[in-house]
């Protein structure tokens, strides 16, 4: 699969704004390859890759980490989402499968939308943010729509007192496979001008969804060329993007030791190898008996 993923990262109106778009169709689809996910749930985590993508490369230090977590009522139980400021990212739902109605088409004949607010639920959208310090800064605020998009535009104003708008959209093919993804982070700086604002917020009002734009052949820059190409738009860098995940059999081998030695007493007992799946990418990792043993005598 060729990779144009990428996050372009901008500002308009002398810096008053700044701005961030991202395509992410193959970093979706490949998430959706390894977790197998329904449409619905592709839909869900897959706007959380996209917000994920774009606010990893905000970070400052290149070992700085960025956590998004949505824990909700609905059936998918939660998503989680990981990024780095190099436009890595990789995640996971807690219930992957999950078929409900789609919702009714707002227009007759229009396509029906599927129904990610009610797979997520109510809940709560965690932000964390690891930058090397004692501790993480953790952002915490009630979901408000469990579309996304709302939810990440409440976060911002809320948490980090940023007036934003997010837009965020994942079409799927007949074949359950991933068309386009995508979307947009737009925030304004605390000098920004009444005038501004009020015509940047009729911009975005008036404008079709995300994934309307992106059908329409828009990649990431032409995303914002559409929204801020009234607003003196100047595009300051692209950072590809892409689905990884940096899991190991040592990494999984430190999951397999913080069981503590009656569970791994248990394995043993069990006589049998034993199998473990990286949460974020469902690569699967072989311990057999022997090794459990060895294990076992280290903890």
């Amino acid at each position: 699969m060729t990779n144009n993923d990428l996050i372009v990262r901008a500002t308009a109106a002398d810096g008053q704004i700044r701005a961030f778009a991202a395509l992410t169709r193959n970093l979706v689809e490949e998430a959706r390859q390894a977790h197998n996910t329904s449409p619905v749930v592709t839909a869900a985590l897959g706007r959380l890759l996209s917000a994920g993508a774009m606010m990893g490369t905000m970070m400052k230090g290149d070992d700085d980490l960025l956590t998004l977590q949505i824990r909700g009522s609905g059936p998918v139980k939660g998503l989680t989402v990981t990024a780095d400021p190099k436009g890595n990212v990789k995640g996971y739902a807690i219930v992957p499968d999950v078929v409900i109605p789609a919702k009714p088409a707002k227009v007759e004949g229009a396509t029906r939308k599927l129904d990610v607010s009610g797979a997520i639920g109510e809940g709560v959208l965690s932000v964390i943010m690891d930058m090397g310090l004692k501790d993480p800064y953790v952002g915490q605020v009630a979901l408000q729509t469990g579309e996304i998009s709302e939810d990440l535009t409440y976060y911002f104003a809320a948490s980090e007192q940023v007036p934003s708008s997010v837009g965020l959209g994942v079409l799927m093919n007949r074949d359950n496979t991933v068309r386009r993804a995508g979307g947009f982070i737009i925030q304004l700086m605390p000098f920004c001008e009444e005038s501004l604002i009020s015509a940047l917020e009729k911009k975005l009002t008036d404008m079709p969804s995300v994934t309307s734009l992106l059908d329409d052949g828009k990649d990431a820059q032409g995303l914002l060329e559409y929204i801020l190409g009234d607003f003196s738009l100047e595009i300051n860098d692209t950072v590809p993007a892409r689905f990884y995940c940096n899991c190991s059999k040592e990494r999984v081998e430190k999951a397999l030791i913080s069981l503590g030695k009656k569970e791994l007493n248990d394995i043993v007992k069990d006589g049998k190898d034993i199998e473990l799946k990286c949460h974020f990418c469902s690569k699967a990792y072989n311990f057999t008996l022997d090794e459990v043993k060895e294990i076992l005598k280290r903890v």
